[in-house]
């Protein structure tokens, strides 16, 4: 069997630590506040920069996707060393980043005959996608081959929701990705949007007065989840996601663990560059997919 590298586009928001430790690669998204300049994710900006530039400039960034070169420049070097690719994207509805992974797994593939390729519509973003992407490094790791693999991560994915909220729709607004969620926009005092990503849209929960309540309703939303679904807490991984509020994050991690029965063992996923653009600065949410050796 031959041995496969795992990609991601960045928009996964993965912890650094995390992708050392499963030997992980991300190929990055760029970002721009004039149109002119732009700034690979990770790379060229770090997350604290931009959130510093976002809140203390008032400015609506834009983001590009990797091109074909990018990703061409990625794989071949794996390809080069025996390895086959298995590459996890940004879902379709948001951006182009898989089209453009595809088109270089097309090129590449017709260079290298003999390489395997594989490209994953997560239909997910950042720690949704974060955390599915940990999942495929699980699977290698426990030996499975690059076709267990990705027909192991197809049938989980549609398990991974986030449980959200925003201090603004007004970044989604401006980013052209508001969607459904228009139905949740207000002009009342502190409300505050709840929002879940499910099966790459962005489905609108309900409105909450205030912070507090509103991280509160996103421990409400997980739970709600499980007790529809009647899915177990034990068969599903968690993480959380955080914009800019550390205390914040704090509060919500407190409590859910306490929901859960258990510690979480991954460091906070913080939302960056990418999906940063379209949520704003105050965005936490709630991460979990159904762990991939459960049947």
């Amino acid at each position: 069997m031959r041995d496969y590298h795992i990609f991601s586009d960045s928009s996964c928001d993965t912890p650094e630590e995390l992708l050392r430790e499963h030997n992980i690669t991300l190929v990055p998204f760029y970002v721009t506040f004039d149109q002119e300049n732009y700034y690979k994710e990770n790379i060229e900006i770090t997350n604290q920069k931009f959130y510093d530039i976002l809140m203390n400039e008032k400015v609506f960034p834009k983001t590009s996707l990797p091109s074909v070169q990018d990703y061409i420049n990625y794989f071949e070097p794996a390809i080069l060393d025996n390895k086959d690719i298995l590459c996890l994207c940004l879902t379709l509805k948001f951006s182009g980043s898989y089209q453009s992974a595809v088109n270089a797994k097309a090129i590449l593939e017709e260079k290298y005959p003999e390489a395997k390729i594989h490209i994953i519509d997560s239909i997910q973003a950042t720690a949704g996608q974060g955390i599915l992407l940990i999942q495929a490094a699980y699977m290698r790791e426990a030996g499975l081959t690059l076709q267990e693999a990705v027909d192991r991560i197809n049938e989980i994915k549609p398990t991974a929701r986030i449980m959200f909220t925003v201090d603004t729709l007004e970044y989604l607004a401006k980013g052209g990705r508001i969607g459904k969620v228009t139905s949740l926009a207000g002009t009342m005092l502190n409300l505050k949007p709840m929002i879940q990503l499910k099966d790459a849209e962005l489905i609108p929960y309900s409105n909450v007065r205030g912070r507090k309540k509103a991280l509160q309703k996103a421990i409400d939303m997980t739970e709600e989840y499980f007790i529809e679904t009647g899915e177990k807490y034990e068969d599903y991984d968690f993480c959380l996601a955080n914009a800019s509020t550390l205390e914040d994050i704090a509060f919500v991690q407190t409590q859910l663990e306490e929901l859960i029965g258990r510690k979480l063992t991954y460091p906070v996923f913080q939302i960056g560059v990418t999906i940063g653009t379209y949520t704003g600065p105050g965005a936490v949410g709630i991460c979990f997919v159904k762990k991939f050796n459960v049947k």
